[in-house]
Order: structure tokens, then sequence, then C-alpha cells
């Protein structure tokens, strides 16, 4: 069995996927979250801190729809449009991490969507 996890408090999808699913014995797979101001639609301004900032938020108002908070999340995957951007993705990432920090991955990719700087999808348990 699975459960669509839905939050108004992150974008809805842009695509014909789920925010995340609740899905075996407890696991919640989160869908990358990208800058988007939920109540917009659109990309947030500012700087790479500034959208990592709206993505954490966005990613924490779907584990929110699911009962379950960061410290919760087991493994994360950071999509960046330019690895240069690693240091200060990773000092935002930090503070919603500040113990026992989920595995996780970091990738530079060529583009992404809306044209985002950074996207974070991520694996719950709960």
């Amino acid at each position: 069995m699975k459960e669509v996890i839905q939050s108004e408090g992150a974008p809805k999808a842009i695509g014909p996927y789920s925010q995340a699913v609740r899905a075996g014995e407890g696991f919640v797979f989160l869908s990358g979250q990208i800058p988007l101001d939920p109540a917009t639609g659109e990309l947030v301004g500012g700087d790479v801190r500034a959208q990592a900032e709206r993505v954490l938020e966005n990613l924490g108002a779907v584990l929110r729809a699911g009962g379950l908070g960061f410290e919760h999340v087991v493994r994360t995957t950071i999509y960046l449009t330019d690895l240069a951007d690693f240091a200060a993705v990773n000092e935002v990432y930090g503070r919603r991490f500040p113990a026992a920090p989920p595995a996780r991955a970091t990738v530079q990719v060529a583009a992404l969507p809306r044209g985002a700087r950074v996207e974070i999808d991520a694996i719950a348990i709960g």
C-alpha cells in the first residue's frame, strides 16, 4: 500500500508526481523540491542561500504533512547547477540537521526546472 502526502505549505507538483509517498514499513519518499514560493508558484529571488532556504522550507512542509520532521530524514540528494555553491548550500542545509545528519549525495547537473540553482529530495522514516 502507498499513501500520497500533500501539503499546501509546499508548491503544487509541476508534473505528474506526488509531493511525497509513504510506502512499506514507514518509508516516506519526498520528491525533489526547488525554490518555488508555494503562494505564488514563482521561483524565489536572491542568491543560492535564499534558494536553499526556500527548498528546505518546502521539504519541511511536506514532512510535517506526513507527521514528520527533519529528524526523520535518513537520505537526501542535493542537485546543484554549480558545485561552487556547495559551501553556501551546505551551510543552510546544516542548520536543519544539527545532530545525526542523514546520508547524502551532492551532484552537479546541467540544469534544473524553472532555472533553479538547487533542488533537494529526501527519504524519511516514520
